[in-house]
């Protein structure tokens, strides 16, 4: 891949930091991450152009005040509150928890709080190993490959779900330890289900008060979803028809009445449109005349809940 392909994936949002570092050729790493700062957009336009997610929006706006606030206040030689960034997020999946954490990587980077802001993303199987010592050397690793950046931990209350006897407690004691260890080198961000992760706070008493930011990401509204599927469509050349987009909307709207507690939000529109895309491909090869318009619209007959998972 060229170094401008490259690039511009990554303003897109289509590839990460840490991955772009990797494919940059011919240059040490020092340079790549120079290379990458030229062409990163600010971050906090960046959050500010996603859908919704307007509470969520206003709390990092008053972060990132109060972290910008306290250092001026440290230069002046007044006292400063300790920066603890370490984070619970909770909410359903697909309501921007990844994405969010992505961006505030870039956000202390541009603050000067971590040295290269990039997500290290990781589950239960990345950390936790099947005989004794080997969890916390996996451990390890992911926190070293953090180090500079943001560990993002999803479904973290898995790593309690086998009890004492479990080795995902190895994993919680190797991840306390460097938070105090390197508390400064790397922020911690585990992240799941609201309920499940309170239950998984109250497993270890030490656990809660190591996180000082909780952020709470409540269902998108209906509104919002539609948006983001006329996203989804427009960065593939496509779009719906007005029938399409209501039958989404009912979709939509039925699932989160039935079942508001696991609601998948924006991944549930991602899987309903890559059907639609497919189911749209098999409706088009039975037509002797497509034209443009028809490769690009989304019909309501291409908007089904079959396959959903």
């Amino acid at each position: 891949m060229r170094d401008d392909d490259i690039f511009e994936k990554l303003k897109k949002g289509r590839l990460n930091p840490v991955d772009a570092i990797r494919l940059l050729k011919g240059d040490n790493e020092e340079k790549r991450y120079n290379k990458i700062d030229l062409v990163s957009i600010d971050p906090t336009k960046e959050l500010e152009e996603l859908i919704g997610l307007e509470e969520i929006k206003d709390f990092i706006r008053e972060l990132e005040a109060f972290i910008t606030i306290q250092k001026k206040r440290k230069e002046q030689g007044l006292i400063t509150q300790p920066i603890v960034l370490h984070m619970i997020f909770k909410g359903n999946p697909g309501t921007g928890k990844t994405t969010v954490a992505r961006i505030l990587g870039k956000i202390f980077k541009h603050l000067e709080l971590l040295d290269k802001g990039h997500l290290v993303e990781v589950e239960r199987a990345d950390l936790v190993g099947e005989y004794i010592g080997q969890t916390a050397q996996k451990t390890r690793e992911k926190i070293n490959s953090a180090m500079g950046g943001i560990l993002f931990i999803d479904e973290a209350y898995s790593l309690a779900r086998g009890g004492e006897k479990d080795f995902g407690k190895e994993a919680i004691d190797t991840l306390v330890k460097a938070m105090e260890d390197k508390k400064e080198q790397f922020v911690l961000i585990l992240a799941g289900y609201g309920e499940q992760m309170e239950n998984f706070l109250r497993t270890n008493p030490g656990l809660k008060s190591r996180f000082p930011i909780h952020i709470n990401f409540k269902n998108y509204k209906i509104a919002d979803l539609i948006e983001i599927g006329k996203l989804m469509l427009k960065q593939r050349d496509y779009k719906f028809s007005k029938e399409a987009e209501l039958k989404l909307k009912n979709i939509l709207e039925r699932h989160i009445q039935e079942n508001p507690i696991n609601f998948s939000n924006a991944r549930l529109v991602r899987n309903i449109i890559e059907k639609a895309i497919r189911l749209q491909a098999v409706r088009l090869l039975k037509e002797k005349n497509i034209t443009k318009e028809k490769l690009m619209v989304i019909e309501k007959e291409d908007i089904t809940e079959g396959g959903l998972k």
